[in-house]
């Protein structure tokens, strides 16, 4: 059998963080003109939190498109082309139920509008391999806001889905209504697999997302 040492060495070689950024069309979506859409800023945010780790000695991967864990200055250009290398997808992003670093960590960006079956599914996929993490729901301003009113045509990124209103305004209170129950959601499940989760509008600097994604990768999981 294996001795002591060496499973304390496949211990550690399991260890890392794995990264998700959701490539659906809906992360294609920005609410204004020339405004960076939230993909783009999730695809930054990502790549800034793995050169923080990657600076702290950290293995780091993605998880779809798949890149094992690895640490060093060069995993960097790696993870930059994978983030860059996923093209728009269906409407709404399903987080992978593989691709995690056995008892590492990982990190899901998504708006989270997609199946939140697909949320619980992956959860129980990571904590089946022993991963803990953080989720990070990134919305455009107009997301958060819900600005429209008369006559509105709302569509998906993608076009396939479309629906067309003369009072856009009626639909506001319940629209945020629907919002907050999808956080507590998703708070719920994160809590309930030992996950942490925060929310993060475009609006903003990207500082105070990474801040606390660091952090809570760092401290709030207890790493």
């Amino acid at each position: 059998g294996d001795t002591p040492f060496v499973r304390e060495r496949e211990w550690q070689v399991a260890q890392g963080v794995t990264i998700w950024v959701d490539p659906s069309a809906s992360m294609q979506f920005a609410g204004a003109k020339g405004a960076a859409s939230k993909a783009d800023r999730a695809r930054v945010l990502a790549l800034a939190l793995a050169i923080l780790l990657l600076r702290g000695g950290e293995r780091v991967g993605l998880m779809a498109p798949h890149l094992p864990t690895r640490a060093g200055r060069a995993q960097t250009e790696a993870l930059a082309l994978g983030l860059l290398s996923s093209p728009p997808a269906q409407d709404y992003g399903t987080p992978p139920v593989t691709g995690f670093a056995p008892h590492g960590r990982a990190v899901l960006i998504s708006d989270f509008f997609g199946d939140p079956r697909a949320v619980a599914d992956a959860l129980a996929a990571a904590s089946a391999a022993g991963v803990r993490g953080v989720m990070l729901q990134i919305l455009d301003p107009a997301e958060e806001d819900f600005p429209f009113d008369g006559r509105t045509i709302f569509e998906s990124m993608s076009g396939s889905l479309s629906h067309e209103t003369l009072r856009a305004g009626d639909l506001r209170a319940r629209y945020h209504e629907r919002l907050a129950q999808r956080r507590d959601q998703l708070g719920q499940m994160a809590g309930a697999a030992g996950w942490l989760v925060h929310h993060h509008s475009g609006g903003g600097s990207l500082a105070p997302a990474l801040l606390w994604l660091h952090r809570a990768l760092a401290e709030g999981l207890g790493c």
